[in-house]
């Protein structure tokens, strides 16, 4: 039997709107809660949510972002920041495209993180996938110079294009060069599903770029 889905907020509600960051701007919309002068933490697709509070607990001065195109997982999380009283992070049900085209503006971001995004395996499905060299070019060009871009998959076939993409894009840099990714990073925290699909014997890809300095 499934479990009915709560609605109530135990607390303050952290989740946004496009229209609210369109109107108000970031600075806004944390308020006193983080230093508006501090450039974002952005994850897109945060799941369970667990990664994203680790980082945020981790600079409660920064303002961070969750990004979700599940309004169940937004809810969900938005309770566990309520429970948690973490102030620092705002929540987004919206995809990552337009979060990152309309959204956040250039040179506004310090790091995103995409952990494990939806490979759409199927080849009739690829133009789906979120890292395409597009937007690894708007990535990269909403970064801090010297900003940082992680991403991690557990998909092969997803691997060779996320590698490609990365590494073609003139405006980032390997931090993990000469290595063009990493199976494990050391001191990294695991994500839920990270936990399940190492388990099953899945092969993890860990990337880490920045945005050239100049």
């Amino acid at each position: 039997m499934s479990r009915a889905l709560k609605h109530d907020i135990p607390g303050a509600d952290r989740r946004i709107g496009e229209g609210d960051v369109r109107a108000k701007g970031w600075a806004a919309i944390f308020g006193d809660d983080a230093d508006a002068a501090r450039p974002l933490v952005v994850e897109i697709g945060f799941g369970r949510g667990e990664f994203l509070i680790d980082l945020a607990l981790a600079a409660p001065a920064t303002p961070h972002v969750g990004v979700e195109y599940s309004t169940k997982r937004v809810l969900k999380m938005a309770r566990r920041l309520a429970r948690a009283a973490v102030a620092n992070v705002r929540l987004l049900d919206c995809t990552g495209e337009i979060v990152v085209h309309d959204l956040l503006a250039p040179a506004s971001v310090q790091e995103f993180w995409i952990n494990f995004p939806d490979p759409w395996p199927k080849k009739r499905h690829h133009r789906r996938r979120l890292l395409q060299p597009e937007m690894v070019r708007a990535l990269a060009e909403r970064l801090v110079a010297s900003g940082s871009l992680h991403v991690a998959t557990d998909h092969e076939g997803y691997a060779d294009a996320i590698d490609a993409a990365l590494a073609g894009e003139p405006l980032l840099e390997n931090a993990f060069a000469p290595a063009p990714f990493l199976r494990d990073v050391p001191g990294r925290r695991a994500t839920a599903y990270e936990v399940e699909w190492r388990a099953e014997g899945r092969p993890m890809h860990f990337w880490h770029y920045r945005r050239c300095a100049a």
